[in-house]
């Protein structure tokens, strides 16, 4: 089933409610076609069928909204505001900081910052000259970043001061840490405080001492201060030369399909006319100079950098720009600058929600959410849309995207829980996984194929992985299983790679069980992802430990934050005596997830419950069939436990 543009609704006011759309579908029958339902929700919503062709790089929608409203505030991080015009300004110095270190026009820049205003200066300043900018998560282990360094091979990188203090602390030295012989750059996040709280971090008390331990660290000798050097840089020349929009801009790593890390190419073009598209989806429902974001998604996340970066500075919005997640922390923001427009993930929604209810706060400013990277509840957004008067709606992508491919629109129209209907000037078309010459019949689950301006142009110096997910034509193969109803939207049937989504990160079975299983006490693991609040999944370790030894959550989190990001480490653990495999000793994370699902829910209502966090049985090796099924008999004998036998809670919050 191919779609230009196909893919429609049913729903009207709030979440779950039936709408306008429904009575296209009543009137013409059961037989109305897919894309006559489509047509109606893109008129319904005021959305185009194609965006413009991109003509100018990324700089220029900074530029443009300099020009425009260079009086209004572009940034407020933790209370510390600057306007465009002075952004602008801080970008030109940047950029000829840059070029004074060497990089021109296709030469990489690693960037690994929480969020803050020196990140959207850099962005836009390496945008500026033709530079690359590769991002870094800051807070991943020291094992993954180098190995990201070895794949870009940048000779400039700027870090944050706490993520080169603990990179050494983790490794030893800049050298071991994947950074010798380069130029090396520190981020003082403080320098963008305003001035009382620059001060306040100076006094002597533990409340200034604990806020200057977040946001700074020791800076390694031989590392020097970005900050000082684009402060004291002179402006570059105006006339200084565009890149061109078919010129590489950015790079973010993904595991793909595999979990094997890859650096995600995308132009200039990809990443707008990504963000054009959203900005034409929400052009009934926004202004121009009028808007205020949150970023709070991560800008080294695709998601955050085209929603935040990209967006917001596209239509003159002032964003808040804040360095973490924190229901408190926003929640204080929201009460000085209240939010129009707020991307993020439904634990976020979940948590703002719950706090604003128990604090009387108030959301009602907001008018646009914007939930991805996990199917968002109901349940959450109808709470969202309950305590705000507004609209959340909820869409689908993947970095190789920039991201976004399908949406729900900003209409009554919306549907809640599915993937919604394509994005402008994009084609999708589900097809057989093993034959994707072969389009599925309409209603059957295939493979989503997507093909329009934002799809990236491969893997950097990796055309094997390239050529897996790119096909003839330009059509990216996205390895999920969908579904288009017969109203046209698009909703999820499984994951083909199994992977795991925690926070709005995509966590890898494989990288976790590689960590898991090199501890001397375990035999074999499989990892896999159980459902948790606010449409989160839990990444739970299934564990075969070898004989007489024992293994406790607090042991398997310690050894695997080596070499996992914090978001990835299993939030619980199920002891097990038999391992689930197939004939060929393939272990079988299905048949681990089902019977974890299945025990979960037998011991839901048991009075011990509450202690048990995950399964208190497993079957043996006698009651297997070869194909990881379960005989119909099983007496239970054999069992798995967890910690919660001996007295401990396995469930670990979030961190």
């Amino acid at each position: 089933m191919s779609a230009p543009r196909t893919s429609p609704p049913s729903g009207n006011g709030h979440a779950g409610e039936p709408g306008p759309v429904d009575e296209v579908v009543s009137a013409t029958g059961s037989g109305v076609s897919r894309e006559a339902v489509l047509d109606a929700v893109y008129r319904e919503a005021g959305v185009p069928d194609t965006v413009a062709a991109v003509s100018e790089p990324l700089s220029c929608m900074l530029r443009d909204a300099a020009r425009n409203f260079p009086d209004r505030v572009a940034l407020d991080f933790l209370g510390a505001t600057t306007t465009y015009s002075q952004l602008e300004t801080q970008v030109a110095r940047a950029a000829e900081a840059l070029r004074g270190l060497g990089v021109g026009r296709g030469d990489v820049v690693g960037v690994i910052l929480p969020n803050c205003p020196q990140h959207v200066v850099l962005a836009y300043a390496a945008w500026r000259i033709g530079a690359i900018v590769a991002e870094h998560n800051p807070l991943a282990p020291a094992a993954q970043l180098r190995e990201q360094f070895h794949i870009h091979r940048g000779r400039v990188i700027i870090a944050w001061e706490k993520t080169l203090e603990r990179l050494v602390a983790a490794v030893g030295s800049l050298e071991a840490a994947g950074l010798g012989g380069l130029s090396v750059y520190s981020v003082d996040l403080s320098r963008h405080l305003p001035l009382r709280s620059r001060l306040a971090l100076r006094l002597p008390v533990a409340a200034a001492r604990t806020q200057r331990h977040e946001l700074r660290g020791r800076v390694p000798a031989g590392v020097r201060s970005w900050d000082d050097l684009a402060a004291s840089a002179t402006p570059l020349a105006t006339g200084f030369p565009l890149p061109g929009v078919s010129d590489t801009a950015a790079l973010l790593y993904t595991g793909g399909t595999t979990g094997t890390p890859k650096a995600v190419c995308l132009t200039h073009e990809n990443l707008r006319s990504n963000a054009e598209m959203s900005l034409a989806w929400a052009s009934r429902t926004t202004s121009v100079g009028k808007e205020t974001f949150y970023a709070v998604l991560p800008f080294f996340h695709a998601f955050g950098m085209s929603l935040s970066l990209l967006c917001a500075v596209g239509l003159a919005a002032t964003q808040v720009v804040l360095p973490k997640f924190g229901a408190d922390l926003v929640l204080a923001a929201w009460k000085r600058r209240p939010a129009t427009f707020f991307p993020g993930v439904p634990v976020m929604f979940d948590r703002l929600v719950t706090k604003a209810r128990a604090t009387g706060a108030d959301l009602s400013s907001c008018t646009i959410a914007v939930c991805g990277a996990a199917p968002n509840p109901l349940a959450v957004a109808q709470a969202w849309e309950e305590a705000t008067g507004g609209t959340i709606i909820e869409g689908y992508g993947m970095t190789e995207s920039s991201p976004i491919i399908l949406g729900n629109p900003i209409s009554p129209a919306r549907r809640p829980g599915t993937l919604g209907v394509p994005y402008p000037s994009t084609q999708v078309r589900l097809v057989d996984p093993e034959d994707v010459e072969r389009e599925v019949a309409p209603g059957e689950v295939g493979e989503l194929l997507a093909r329009g301006p934002q799809v990236f142009t491969g893997y950097w110096d990796n055309p094997e992985e390239s050529a897996e997910v790119l096909l003839p034509g330009g059509w990216l193969r996205t390895g999920d299983l969908v579904r288009q109803e017969e109203d046209g939207f698009y909703v999820i049937a499984d994951r083909r790679k199994e992977l795991i989504i925690s926070g709005g990160f995509n966590i890898y079975p494989t990288e976790v069980e590689a960590a898991v299983r090199s501890m001397p006490q375990v035999e074999e693991v499989a990892v896999v992802g159980l459902p948790a609040e606010a449409g989160n999944e839990s990444v739970v370790a299934a564990i075969l430990p070898k004989e007489g030894q024992t293994v406790t959550l607090e042991q398997v989190r310690e050894w695997a934050a080596k070499t996992l990001s914090n978001y990835a480490l299993p939030r619980q653990i199920a002891i097990l005596s038999e391992m689930p495999r197939s004939q060929i000793g393939k272990v079988l994370r299905r048949v681990v997830r089902e019977e974890l699902l299945a025990a979960r829910e037998a011991a839901s209502g048991a009075a011990t419950a509450a202690a048990v966090s995950i399964v208190e049985h497993f079957p043996g090796r006698s009651e297997r069939r070869d194909d990881g099924k379960d005989d119909s008999r099983h007496d239970g004998r054999d069992g798995t436990r967890n910690d919660a036998r001996h007295g401990r809670e396995n469930g670990h919050a979030p961190h």
